[in-house]
């Protein structure tokens, strides 16, 4: 059996060579590095060859995951949620809720699901992280398309992350409620906290170390990150809202110098502890449970495209052209990380097996390796029809959708 560095030299040679294994593939068989590390994960993990431990790497996963719902609340812009496209996103993950909460119902009626709560709010999820680098390797991040996109990824991760801490934790909702307010407080001091030392001489230190062997910013917000997590996790909640909270404290952080640090948070984290939660999350896959019973695994896969993603074809159908409409949809209906927390909850609170814990995480794992693809594919296809039709001129190209 390997050792516990030696998994972890597994698991880093791994990340490594993705990227060059993916850019040797051809060009229309070229897969997301996301899909390469969680297969990889699985082959190398104990259910497959075994040539690494998951625990030793487990510490280094959550920083990783961490990293990811930090990036993806740095990247949110607070005024994109009080635009049109926010308050789009907003509806349409109720509807994806009240959906999910209605066959989900159905099928804890027939005894095909023993934790219906944590299921119905995991399946309403959008793996905004895990999305980026795709999105980004893909230029599809850009203009009003992008700026939709960022909103239902960031309502897809925020609205069920509260959802969770409110109606998911051990103790009374009145407690829960009480537990939340005080975290954000916290949060809300830390991100006004900057502000009033700017002018004194730590803010000095801080803005002559910043690009010195000193890094003082990206120190500071590795710190706001592991406080904020701690924080998170001793009031009861999952770990997710503190680094998601981070990245928007961090961002308020930073006016002006927004790319600056985002650059350097991206050297670590998509460096180096990223990767190696992907691989991770490929390692721990039960994937024994799925084989012996894939039936659960398929039909939450389709409940996740029912209820998340196809409801963006009638909410965008006056703002976004029809491609882009079943783009979103395929977008949207991706999750993975959420799923892994949500599960975790419910496996924990004895509410839910580990063979559905399986089945949901496997629904969560195709979702990433079958939609990004897809929606992936649709952008070729829009980019090479844009490429040979001639420009209509100013006067008939569509307006911009108020907000």
């Amino acid at each position: 059996m390997p050792s516990g560095f030696g998994s972890l030299v597994v698991v880093v040679v791994i990340a490594a060579l993705a990227p060059f294994v993916v850019a040797l593939m051809p060009r229309r068989l070229r897969l997301p590095q996301v899909v390469l590390l969680l297969v990889a994960g699985i082959v190398v993990g104990p259910s497959v060859a075994g040539w690494a431990k998951p625990d030793p790497v487990s510490l280094f996963s959550s920083i990783g995951l961490g990293f990811l719902f930090l990036l993806a609340g740095y990247e949110l812009d607070p005024a994109l949620l009080r635009e049109r496209a926010g308050r789009l996103a907003a509806t349409s993950w109720l509807v994806s809720l009240a959906a999910a909460a209605a066959l989900l119902g159905v099928l804890y009626a027939v005894g095909w699901v023993d934790s219906p709560v944590v299921v119905a709010i995991a399946l309403t999820t959008t793996a905004l992280g895990t999305l980026l680098p795709i999105l980004r390797d893909n230029d599809m991040l850009g203009g009003r398309f992008g700026r939709y996109v960022f909103a239902a990824g960031a309502v897809g991760e925020l609205a069920p992350i509260v959802a969770m801490a409110l109606f998911l934790g051990t103790r009374g909702s009145l407690v829960e409620a009480i537990a939340l307010v005080v975290f954000l407080v916290i949060a809300y001091v830390v991100a006004v906290l900057p502000g009033h030392v700017r002018a004194t001489r730590i803010g000095q230190i801080i803005l002559d170390g910043e690009h010195s062997t000193s890094q003082t910013t990206l120190r500071l917000a590795i710190a706001l990150l592991f406080v904020l997590l701690l924080a998170a996790s001793d009031l009861g909640f999952d770990n997710v809202l503190g680094a998601f909270v981070a990245g928007m404290v961090l961002r308020r952080w930073s006016p002006g110098r927004v790319d600056l640090l985002e650059a350097k948070l991206d050297a670590v984290g998509y460096g180096f502890f990223i990767p190696i939660f992907f691989v991770y999350s490929g390692m721990t896959l039960d994937v024994e449970a799925i084989i012996a019973n894939p039936a659960p695994m398929l039909v939450f896969f389709a409940v996740m495209f029912v209820v998340r993603g196809l409801p963006a074809l009638f909410w965008y159908r006056r703002d976004l052209p029809r491609i882009e409409r079943v783009q979103m949809v395929f977008i949207t209906a991706t999750a993975l990380p959420l799923l892994v927390a949500l599960t975790a909850v419910g496996v924990s609170s004895a509410t839910m097996t580990t063979a559905a814990q399986a089945g949901v995480i496997g629904a969560g794992v195709l979702s990433v390796l079958v939609f990004p693809l897809v929606a992936v594919g649709l952008q070729q296809r829009k980019s090479a029809a844009s490429s040979s039709q001639p420009d209509p001129g100013p006067e008939n190209r569509p307006s911009e959708p108020r907000a």
